[in-house]
């Protein structure tokens, strides 16, 4: 069903595959940040002729054992808001940001990128602990330009993962949101994103 694909095994935790129905192209498999830490970067060819800038990616979260702050994962997600083009390419980035919704950090991805949440105003989309009811959080995200439209978006059952899966389908529609329903980076913003790259890269 998936005869597309892009394989980074690793033995980390933070391998990465991705399996599409549509041809790949422009595949590209970077380390932004850590050596250790992949990100998937291509276009999703649609049967229309469209192509789609797609980026996949998993920075490591703020951890005793690896990362004492989030220096890394921020850093990473700036330099991926800083790649996309919505005005360019319908754009979608995707994975397991292991960061809140509302963070500092993931707003400001949102500002840079000028994406946008299709969880907002539809509710929070736990995915994170599968295993614990009482403590879980929105750490999988999915952002897309203003060129789609969200059809559903829905938590499948647990699968053996500590994460839940998220099944989220949106829809190519031109017109249906706003170039400008995105939000957009003050200097205050730009400057914060600069602070948080140079310090990750020293």
């Amino acid at each position: 069903d998936y005869p597309y694909t892009v394989k980074v095994p690793l033995d980390n935790l933070y391998g990465m595959h991705v399996y599409s129905r549509y041809v790949l192209s422009d595949v590209s498999v970077e380390y932004l940040v850590e050596d250790d830490k992949p990100s998937v970067h291509c276009f999703i060819e649609l049967p229309c002729g469209q192509r789609v800038k797609a980026h996949f990616v998993h920075p490591a979260p703020p951890s005793p054992s690896e990362n004492e702050e989030s220096e890394e994962r921020d850093a990473e997600l700036v330099l991926v808001a800083r790649r996309v083009e919505p005005e360019i390419y319908p754009t979608i980035v995707t994975g397991d940001l292991n960061d809140v919704a509302w963070s500092r950090t993931t707003l400001l991805f949102r500002k840079i990128s000028s994406l946008l949440d299709p969880r907002i105003g539809r509710g929070m989309f736990n995915t994170f602990h599968a295993e614990y009811w009482f403590a879980r959080w929105p750490l999988d995200h999915i952002f897309h330009s203003h060129h789609f439209a969200l059809v559903s978006m829905t938590r499948l059952p647990g699968f053996g993962s500590d994460h839940f899966p998220l099944l989220t389908e949106l829809a190519l529609a031109p017109g249906e949101n706003g170039v400008d329903d995105g939000p957009s980076p003050d200097e205050e913003d730009k400057e914060a994103a600069d602070e948080i790259v140079n310090k990750a890269m020293a």
